[in-house]
């Protein structure tokens, strides 16, 4: 049976503190690269990063970016983000509770950026489609996704992921969602066979 939201954070808040560590997957490594490269932040812009755990997207854009904010469900993961960002000198993120479906994005920021990294696996393909909708209701010109994702049939025998809490989507199902929430799928990146980074952008 699936985990539940507030299972999901508990879990997470178990390994807040030894998270980074036990992240050394190099498929992980890769996809966070390919994000931060893709999301290539304006001086001017502010970044949305949505399951942000302790960090690592929204730490590595924040001295391109204007403003970075971080949402997560986990409040042990965000305060591990908050120390990394203090021990760093980095002033410009703001870290706070937000899920994928409910942001909790001030009405008074105007997000340029979202990215995201090994999180919206989490939710079902219909969570998904609503999160991408919630995330273009913000009004983006980018949307980075790196995730565990389908490029063709994974083999059941050796899954990049566990069917327990997880439950990745195809790339077909993703592409779907963007484009039916108006944008249009300017990168396809297969980091490994169940690992990929799509880049979505409003059209002109």
């Amino acid at each position: 049976m699936k985990k539940s939201l507030e299972e999901h954070a508990e879990r997470f808040s178990e390994h807040a503190a030894d998270y980074d560590e036990s992240q050394d997957a190099p498929e992980y490594r890769a996809c966070a690269d390919l994000v931060v490269a893709h999301a290539d932040p304006r001086a001017d812009d502010v970044v949305l990063d949505l399951g942000t755990g302790t960090g690592a997207i929204a730490l590595a854009v924040a001295d391109a970016a204007s403003e970075v904010v971080g949402r997560d469900i986990s409040e042990r993961m965000l305060e591990r983000a908050r120390e990394k960002a203090a021990d760093a000198g980095v002033e410009n993120v703001a870290f706070g509770e937000g899920r994928f479906r409910d942001p909790q994005v001030p009405d008074s920021i105007n997000v340029d950026v979202v990215t995201s990294n090994f999180a919206m696996h989490h939710l079902s393909d219909a969570e998904k489609r609503e999160a991408i909708d919630v995330i273009a209701g913000l009004g983006p010109r980018k949307i980075v996704l790196g995730d565990v994702m389908f490029f063709g049939h994974p083999d059941p025998d050796e899954p990049f992921y566990s069917p327990e809490v997880d439950d990745p989507a195809t790339v077909g199902v993703l592409a779907d969602a963007f484009t039916d929430a108006g944008y249009a799928l300017t990168a396809v990146e297969m980091v490994a066979e169940q690992v990929g980074v799509l880049v979505a952008e409003k059209p002109d």
